[in-house]
């Protein structure tokens, strides 16, 4: 990694925003060297940066791969709320630029993705599985990103179809909860910054992974991270399993 690395935050004025640029600012190895939120023109900026940190919105999405890619610049992709075809222009850039791309850039939350895959496999198929997310009222997606890709650990260590057995949320008569299902709840109130709890629940006994942030700094602070070891990596799409050694 340079001396120095050079950041352009997108999505400044967000609550993610802010913070990554107050962490950046309390971090000597980092410089803000711009800044852009709605409206704003990415060009004056992009060229100057080393990696771009990004929190602003999916429908922003494409006009920021096409400017990375025509500059050569990294990514740090912490927006939420991509559709299909979103990722798979995500994944079609990073065949040119190296980007780290993850739905939680906590540690600790990456520690609970982790657990979560190996506490499954423990477990084995007696348990039944449900996530449960809470956030502030201002949060305009749901799940979480954090929850779903919960969700598809899950799923795919159980063996499940993420799309086709989470169930998000039970309304009415519901008839009895089959082997398959993954039930996804979300709840919205305050400013919680985000709760995230995995519930594994068998006759006689349950067990619960919760993370809970009291501070968007922890996410700030790892895409910070994430931008730094980009710095020292190739093409390819990787997210914080990767930039942690957890995969």
């Amino acid at each position: 990694m340079k001396e120095t690395l050079n950041i352009l935050v997108t999505g400044s004025q967000g609550r993610m925003g802010m913070a990554v640029i107050d962490c950046c600012n309390n971090d000597s190895q980092v410089n803000v060297s711009g800044e852009i939120d709605v409206g704003d023109s990415i060009d004056e900026h992009i060229n100057v940066c080393d990696v771009i940190i990004d929190f602003s919105t999916h429908k922003f999405t494409n006009d920021l791969l096409s400017a990375s890619i025509e500059s050569g610049k990294s990514l740090v992709i912490g927006t939420t709320g991509h559709s299909e075809e979103d990722i798979i222009s995500i994944k079609k850039a990073s065949e040119k630029l190296s980007i780290v791309m993850a739905p939680n850039f906590s540690i600790g939350v990456n520690a609970l993705f982790w657990l979560t895959k190996k506490t499954t496999q423990i477990l084995g198929d007696n348990f039944d599985l449900e996530v449960i997310e809470m956030h502030h009222r201002m949060k305009i997606d749901a799940p979480s990103g954090t929850a779903k890709r919960l969700g598809e650990i899950l799923a795919k260590t159980r063996g499940v179809s993420y799309t086709e057995d989470t169930v998000h949320g039970r309304e009415g008569i519901t008839g009895q909860r089959t082997s398959k299902e993954i039930g996804m709840h979300s709840l919205r109130g305050g400013d919680v910054v985000g709760d995230h709890t995995v519930i594994y629940a068998n006759d006689g006994e349950r067990i619960e992974l919760t993370h809970k942030a009291s501070s968007r700094n922890t996410f700030a602070n790892g895409a910070i991270h994430a931008a730094k070891w980009l710095s020292d990596h190739d093409s390819g799409l990787y997210d914080m399993q990767d930039v942690l050694g957890l995969n």
